[in-house]
């Protein structure tokens, strides 16, 4: 069985201290009682991206096509 290539996800003090930073840089700003729900949100992103590019793709594999009207 091949080994999962997506990195680790950091953990919760790297996670809040992004949290903060982006939050400050953007001039968002949050309820320090909603920290917690945040993180968990960005916990669930960064499962469900290490899910999809754990996916294996053939080097054939294409994108599919798109169509419009």
């Amino acid at each position: 069985m091949p080994t999962d290539p997506s990195p680790a996800l950091p953990d919760d003090a790297t996670l809040l201290a992004f949290i903060d930073a982006a939050t400050g840089l953007n001039g968002i700003p949050l309820d320090p009682a909603w920290r917690g729900e945040v993180l968990a949100n960005l916990r669930a992103i960064g499962n469900s991206a290490r899910l999809v590019l754990s996916f294996p793709l053939e080097d054939e594999a294409e994108p599919a096509s798109v169509f419009t009207a």
